[in-house]
């Protein structure tokens, strides 16, 4: 390190006279570096520095520009959104209330079968008994018939005799043959 620090030590101790070297003096010389440095700049660096300007400036326009674009089309769609679901709301209660009229036309009906089908029952319960009744009456005639049969039989049996027997053949035949003179 100390051979580079007195190298440029060294040079400062050269003579100035038709040589090149380093000016150590701070104050006399960042002013002239400086404004050499900004006289390159401004003049090389001013073309440069003004198209990435304008490019920048070029970029932020387009990307204002694409995003106006884009929140125009997002606010579009969002319109189309609204529309399409204020439809669907208006749809839906549609379905809604032809649901609920639906069901309260079902219900009416299921109602109505109900009691349809509860009256075929009674009126199928009412003719069973009538039945139940009519063939427990009929029953009940044959079984007195009957008795009331045997019974006759066994009085006449009991009660008549031959001679009787035959009085009654004789006027039961009697009967039948006015009856057929009647009838011709």
């Amino acid at each position: 390190m100390k051979n580079v620090t007195d190298s440029f030590v060294s040079l400062v101790h050269w003579p100035s006279a038709g040589s090149f070297g380093f000016n150590t003096d701070i104050l006399a010389t960042n002013p002239i570096n400086l404004s050499v440095v900004l006289g390159v700049l401004i003049v090389f660096g001013k073309g440069v520095l003004s198209d990435l300007l304008d490019n920048r400036k070029q970029r932020i326009l387009n990307t204002i520009r694409n995003s106006e674009e884009l929140r125009e089309g997002a606010i579009e769609q969002l319109e189309k959104a609204r529309a399409r679901l204020q439809d669907v709301q208006i749809e839906a209660e549609g379905y809604r209330a032809y649901g609920y009229f639906g069901i309260d036309e079902e219900r009416h009906e299921l109602i109505n079968s109900t009691y349809k089908a509860l009256e075929q029952l009674e009126n199928n319960k009412n003719e069973t008994i009538h039945f139940e009744q009519q063939r427990a009456i009929n029953q009940v005639r044959q079984r007195i018939f009957q008795q009331a049969l045997q019974g006759a039989l066994g009085t006449l049996n009991s009660c008549l005799n031959n001679e009787l027997h035959l009085r009654t053949i004789s006027a039961n035949i009697g009967l039948f043959g006015s009856m057929k003179e009647l009838t011709d």
